[in-house]
């Protein structure tokens, strides 16, 4: 691998691109504690997307890693983890938005977040903001207090140079985002690099 094959997303910003079915994308975090929102769609039929709801019930557990397939809303395999140097991402959370912040950190004059992010990168793919589920948010660190469900959101597990290795099981367009929540990412906003291997 050079480094003209990794590619950087900036920080708070989002990219949309497609994969070939057995091509692998690695996501990696270069300077650690830093989460990228990602969701993958049916390149020949963009109503079938990754489902969080199927895959948590299928795997039977909220916490994804080598060897999980994430399915989609036609309960088909999307995607497929094969490497992951962390152990801890999430399935459960939304993308962050202007909402998220409005509600949530109660700014008056909010970041387009994530979910704006994936909008406007997947807007070329003909994909419309309705469309945008559940991401699967890797890095990203969200413990559950098994007796009363309570969740926070923590700082990420990910060091300088952890990845989450995926392999397409068919044809996809992703989008792929440096998440902009600063309670997800520690308190400061940092890139994402990732790279298309196959």
């Amino acid at each position: 691998m050079t480094q003209a094959d990794v590619q950087r997303i900036e920080p708070r910003s989002g990219v949309a691109f497609t994969l070939d079915r057995g091509q692998r994308l690695t996501v990696i975090d270069p300077r650690g504690e830093q989460v990228a929102d990602l969701v993958a769609y049916n390149r020949h039929d963009t109503g079938e997307v990754i489902s969080s709801g199927r895959t948590l019930d299928y795997a039977s557990r909220i916490y994804l890693t080598t060897g999980d397939p994430l399915y989609s809303n036609r309960s088909n395999v999307l995607l497929r983890i094969v490497e992951d140097t962390v152990g801890r991402h999430d399935f459960l959370l939304t993308p962050c938005s202007a909402d998220t912040f409005r509600i949530i950190y109660g700014d008056t004059d909010p970041h387009r977040g994530c979910f704006g992010n994936l909008a406007a990168a997947l807007s070329p793919y003909g994909i419309a903001p309705d469309a945008i589920p559940v991401a699967f948010n890797c890095f990203m660190n969200v413990p559950i207090d098994g007796t009363t469900g309570a969740l926070t959101v923590e700082p990420p597990l990910s060091r300088a140079g952890d990845r989450i290795v995926f392999v397409a099981e068919t044809d996809l367009i992703v989008g792929l985002t440096a998440c902009s929540a600063l309670q997800s990412n520690n308190g400061s906003f940092k890139p994402i690099h990732y790279r298309i291997d196959g």
